[in-house]
């Protein structure tokens, strides 16, 4: 039978609120007092109970990481798991607890943060950026929330948050485009609302431009985001009566790049034979393709990692206020382009 602080009570000769002012290190209770409560708790093995010790304390050691986790997220957003294990890596590293909260069900935007704000549930929240609204975050600067947000706010704001810059990623694939020598380059982007892709192809137009590669309005092919999308769009952009074909193309993620490779193989044409081809992310669809691509890659798994340690930092220094990229883009080389050298 476990030993509880009732029986270290019983053996100091003291009350229960004693031990626990003794073990929570309250200055209020003489040196006597508090020697006798470490004995018998010696005396008795006696192991705090770490959810008791933090109530006392006023602290979960909990940090409440809301997403939306509905149905089918895995395939669609795969990056935000990642992202979610580099968190649980550095706040277990520090004894914390990470409990998830879905957003996907809200009645409105920002309404289980909120609850959570309200409910004292945790010593910090940490919000995909997403569930974050103008509303939100005035609620959580009201209440001096410890929090970081995943993903820069669409608004102007006085939030923590961190994110990885797209736009520098985009500049990242001009650069190799341009050392490869190809000259001529479609751009295969996502949904015309869609923020990350966009800043992929403003970086990558306005590095080509630098470079004296301009990219024209038909080298840029918008889709609905989805592989079949990105297939019917390549097909329509390189059909017979789309001549000259580009020597390269760009494709704004993996799911991009899939759609595409099948468009290349209906159209007979050879990657990187005919044409070149480079995609942003390794997942979710690189490995099944063939050839292995070149790859422009963030490590989100560190942003992860880098948001659950602002965390810990913000914890121990509640003045401390971050909003910065991190994380710098790498370059995979792949078969799907061919340098100078080679």
């Amino acid at each position: 039978m476990s030993v509880t602080i009732t029986d270290v009570a019983d053996a100091a000769g003291v009350s229960k609120s004693t031990v626990s002012k003794v073990l929570n290190h309250w200055t209020s209770i003489s040196p006597e007092t508090a020697r006798k409560v470490l004995d018998a708790a010696e005396r008795l093995n006696y192991i705090p109970n770490s959810r008791a010790v933090s109530f006392a304390r006023q602290v979960t050691k909990n940090i409440v990481y809301l997403t939306d986790f509905g149905q089918g997220t895995a395939y669609s957003n795969p990056h935000m798991f990642d992202i979610m294990c580099g968190v649980h890596h550095e706040l277990t590293r520090s004894g914390y607890t990470m409990t998830l909260v879905d957003t996907s069900e809200e009645t409105f935007p920002g309404e289980r943060a909120i609850q959570e704000i309200r409910r004292r549930s945790a010593d910090g929240l940490i919000i995909h950026g997403s569930a974050v609204n103008e509303e939100l975050a005035a609620m959580i600067l009201k209440e001096n929330v410890p929090h970081i947000i995943i993903g820069h706010p669409s608004f102007d704001n006085r939030l923590c948050w961190i994110d990885t810059d797209h736009t520098l990623a985009g500049e990242y694939a001009a650069v190799h485009m341009a050392d490869c020598g190809y000259l001529d380059v479609l751009f295969v982007a996502g949904k015309r609302s869609d923020t990350i892709s966009n800043q992929r192809l403003k970086g990558f137009r306005k590095k080509m431009l630098s470079l004296k590669r301009y990219v024209p309005h038909h080298r840029v092919g918008y889709t609905d985001a989805t592989r079949l999308g990105a297939c019917e769009t390549v097909l329509t952009l390189l059909g017979e009566d789309a001549l000259p074909r580009p020597q390269a193309i760009v494709c704004a993620n993996s799911v991009l790049a899939a759609g595409t490779v099948k468009a290349l193989g209906e159209l007979g044409l050879s990657v990187p034979k005919d044409i070149a081809l480079l995609t942003f992310d390794t997942y979710p669809c690189t490995g099944m393709l063939d050839p292995v691509l070149t790859v422009i890659d963030i490590n989100v798994y560190d942003m992860g990692a880098q948001a659950g340690s602002m965390m810990i930092r913000k914890l121990e220094n509640p003045d401390l206020f971050v909003q910065s990229f991190t994380t710098l883009p790498i370059l995979i080389q792949g078969e799907s382009t061919v340098p100078p050298a080679q």
